[in-house]
């Protein structure tokens, strides 16, 4: 695509996730790899607090602009990356998918109190698309919904630290830090465990969109002391196939509750938007 052509992305929230996809767009040597995704370029990321943003900015290959939500909101882009909590989801959505544009959101999980956006984009031509994040398998899981899928669950085992303050634990007094041996926090679907574990497992909200839906979908959520990673399984019953699926991620440094591999899932999509060459359902 020529560089006049080049499709402007949005970044709504600059925080662990945000900032990786925003260095991998700019065209500055990302840890010694050439940065930057051809037919796209960073055009402005929005921050809660701006003036340290803007520090971070300052090193950037091509600065560009640290807005306000409401300004990044009100502004035109071909395409917004939705990295903030998920109560302002729907700030971020509704002026995207109105103008036509295309939402790539992360808080999956607020998505499914939200449904009546996919009807917004809908009438108004936008798009919205859900990076794979910190799971694997949803193409699988994906395809074998084309036929029948009797079955779907998942166990999610988590370093305490990494599920310490999630709505679920703190409504009912349920303390995770200095356990010593694991222990099962939640069990129930993934349509609740989206709702009480917010910034814990959105991965369940993109399972069970993949598959069979949130209220058939069930999850297992565990506090484990004796894990560093963050560990999905997913175990899938088909007409198709038996799918037992896991993976093992590293959480973010500066963001225990998600894992680095989320953010170079957006970056993955990104590339995929306009690579002439597509892998993956």
């Amino acid at each position: 695509m020529a560089e006049g052509r080049r499709l402007r992305v949005a970044i709504a929230g600059f925080g662990a996730i945000g900032r990786v996809v925003a260095e991998h767009l700019d065209r500055k040597l990302h840890r010694g790899i050439q940065g930057g995704i051809d037919g796209l370029a960073l055009a402005a990321v929005s921050a809660r607090d701006i003036a340290r943003a803007e520090r971070q900015m300052a090193a950037f290959a091509r600065p560009v602009p640290v807005l306000p939500l409401a300004r990044l909101a009100e502004a035109e882009w071909d395409i917004v990356v939705e990295c903030a909590p998920a109560a302002l989801l729907r700030e971020i959505a509704e002026p995207a998918l109105m103008a036509g544009r295309t939402l790539v959101t992360l808080s999956c999980g607020a998505l499914l109190d939200n449904f009546d956006l996919v009807d917004l984009a809908r009438r108004h031509g936008g798009r919205i698309l859900v990076p794979s994040g910190a799971l694997l398998g949803l193409d699988a899981v994906q395809a074998a919904a084309q036929g029948e899928i009797s079955r779907v669950h998942m166990i999610t085992r988590k370093p305490p630290d990494g599920l310490d303050g999630a709505p679920y634990l703190v409504e009912r007094g349920i303390s995770v830090l200095g356990i010593w041996k694991p222990r099962c926090v939640f069990t129930g679907t993934a349509r609740e465990a989206a709702s009480g574990f917010p910034a814990n497992v959105n991965v369940a909200a993109a399972l069970a969109l993949a598959g069979i839906g949130p209220d058939r979908t069930t999850i297992e959520i565990w506090a484990d002391p004796g894990i560093t990673r963050n560990t999905h399984r997913i175990e899938v019953e088909a007409d198709t196939a038996r799918l037992v699926l896991q993976i093992e991620n590293v959480p973010s440094a500066e963001n225990p509750k998600t894992g680095r591999l989320t953010p170079l899932s957006v970056v993955a999509l990104l590339r995929k938007l306009s690579s002439p060459l597509a892998i993956g359902t």
